[in-house]
């Protein structure tokens, strides 16, 4: 029973931060490619580029890039060095997952506590956008964001991995022999 209900637990924390992810990474990448399609449309035809384009493109790349790291590491794209890991047993292959899963999630939070540092300061210089005038600390508010859902991310894999029999490359994912690496 106890199993069970970690089990949903589990799968609504990921089933939502699913959401949020792709929510954002499709709102973000469909914004860039209407900025960027207005901006060579407006060169073109009326000679003149919308004068927030870069800016607004530069601000997407930075959701795009960190929320794109908590969605990689949930479908298991992340990058692994497997040269060492195939040599081991399953034992080995279970333990040695669960090291990395659970160092990579400290890892994580540790960097989404450097990036809050970094946006509070940003916020205390009330640094703003050169084009749209817009304050950075909002934007770069998206770092630790995306390191803490990608912490998470890690944190559920080791969970999974504690909690059931099957080696877990991420919440989502068991590793077999078909496991695209």
């Amino acid at each position: 029973m106890k199993n069970k209900n970690l089990q949903h637990i589990f799968s609504t924390i990921n089933h939502a931060m699913e959401k949020v992810e792709s929510t954002i990474l499709t709102v973000a990448i469909l914004i860039m490619m209407c900025n960027s399609c207005m901006n060579a449309a407006g060169r073109y035809f009326f000679g003149h580029s919308l004068y927030f384009s870069e800016e607004l493109n530069r601000f997407l790349i930075i959701a795009i890039t960190f929320i794109g790291l908590a969605y990689a590491v949930r479908l298991g794209r992340n990058i692994r060095m497997t040269a060492l890991y195939d040599l081991l047993s399953v034992k080995g292959k279970k333990i040695a997952t669960m090291i990395i899963a659970v160092t990579t999630a400290a890892l994580m939070f540790y960097l989404t506590y450097l990036a809050l540092i970094y946006v509070v300061e940003i916020k205390q210089l009330n640094r703003h956008s050169p084009s749209l005038q817009f304050p950075v600390y909002i934007v770069y508010s998206i770092i630790p964001v995306g390191f803490f859902m990608a912490g998470l991310q890690y944190l559920l894999s080791f969970l999974m991995n504690l909690t059931h029999p099957e080696i877990y490359v991420s919440a989502d994912l068991i590793e077999s022999e078909d496991t695209p690496f």
